[in-house]
């Protein structure tokens, strides 16, 4: 992966908008468990970095994909994780199938007011019994007339408190389950949707996450992203998005982890020696850094396979898979270094332990990614390679 002057330059416009106008706030939004999206993102906006990766048309910068890995990266040093997890819905999660298959009048009416950080989105596939389980949901939107009527319930949607629309998957016909689901915009002042209480989570606190709930909700057919059933197939793209926005925001945020504990572990003395001067820990400190500079190895290289326009699909899987294992390894070894202090609730590496544990989770959980794997493989039974 070769970096040019441009990605240099958007580095050090991310990392100031983090430093400014995130981490300073990271306390009170964490707090408070919610933080002013409509805020944040119209500023997101006017710096163009809510668009970076899509089309001009709809004012985006219409750049490839590299630039928006480089967003994602330095996003991973925000003190809220959760804002940055909401940042990651609204640019790779719950726009990337409206900006690559909708309608021009879709694009004019969702997209371009997401791009300029005017409107809100969030994504909502997950249901309380079909997680990473996605040909097992439930939710129905059934045709009546011109228009569909929604029925159903989405679970752990982050920005859904905030969120202007809903890019919502559901089935629409009795057909296959990988063949009878499509995406379908749904604007939340819609009569029939109602929202639980923020839902109380172990992290990723600042964001507002809840679940969502459709009593006949009446849209019409026009806000279908692209054709009826193709639902699954643009879920399972907007995925690869989303796990390497996921490993790529990992990155900064492990390395946070691992220089923070130095820092602390310079700090605090114990048995007449700063800790740092114990061969283990800086001999464990320097494996994390070597697993980190491992997996940004993997996130470049699938970067570099997609924007090339090759399947990433394996790629993003281990990418995710394997930035998912670090987040719960490395934080949890920082941990254990700060002692007592790590066990409080208030420190920053008990912050990174309790936000970082999602990514072996969301967007797929591990023993997903594992399963693709396997599949492209040809290790499981009955398959075999290519």
């Amino acid at each position: 992966m070769k970096f040019t002057a441009e990605h240099e330059e958007l580095r050090r416009t991310v990392k100031a908008f983090v430093d400014n106008e995130i981490n300073p706030n990271a306390e009170t939004w964490e707090n408070e468990g919610i933080f002013p999206a409509h805020e944040l993102f119209g500023k997101l906006g006017k710096l163009g970095l809510l668009g970076i990766a899509k089309p001009e048309a709809w004012g985006g910068m219409g750049l490839d994909y590299s630039y928006q890995m480089v967003f994602a990266e330095e996003l991973g040093l925000s003190r809220a994780g959760g804002v940055a997890l909401a940042i990651g819905v609204q640019t790779d999660m719950a726009t990337p199938a409206l900006a690559r298959f909708a309608t021009d009048d879709l694009k004019e009416e969702f997209l371009a007011p997401a791009i300029r950080g005017e409107q809100v989105a969030c994504i909502a596939v997950s249901e309380p019994g079909a997680g990473s389980d996605v040909a097992g949901l439930k939710t129905w939107a059934r045709k009546d007339g011109n228009d569909y009527v929604i029925n159903g319930t989405k679970m752990w949607i982050t920005n859904a408190t905030q969120a202007d629309y809903i890019c919502l998957l559901a089935n629409t016909s009795d057909d296959k389950v990988h063949k009878n689901k499509s995406l379908i915009i749904v604007p939340t002042n819609t009569p029939g949707i109602t929202f639980s209480d923020k839902l109380n989570k172990l992290g990723m606190r600042s964001s507002d996450t809840a679940q969502i709930f459709f009593d006949d909700v009446r849209v019409p057919q026009r806000y279908r992203i692209g054709a009826e059933g193709m639902g699954f197939m643009m879920q399972m793209l907007q995925f690869q998005e989303e796990r390497l926005f996921g490993a790529s925001m990992a990155i900064k945020g492990l390395e946070m982890c691992i220089n923070d504990t130095i820092e602390y572990c310079r700090e605090r003395r114990t048995f007449g020696q700063p800790l740092i001067d114990n061969q283990y820990i800086h001999f464990r400190l320097a494996e994390m850094q070597t697993e980190v500079e491992s997996l940004r190895a993997l996130v470049y290289q699938a970067t570099e396979t997609y924007i090339n326009g090759k399947d990433v699909t394996q790629l993003a899987s281990m990418a995710k898979l394997k930035a998912g294992r670090l987040c719960r390894e490395i934080p949890d070894g920082c941990l254990q270094f700060w002692g007592g202090m790590g066990y409080m609730f208030e420190s920053q590496i008990n912050r990174a332990y309790r936000d970082m544990r999602l990514t072996s989770i969301g967007g797929g959980a591990d023993e997903i990614m594992l399963g693709i794997i396997c599949k492209l493989m040809g290790t499981l039974p009955g398959k075999k390679k290519g």
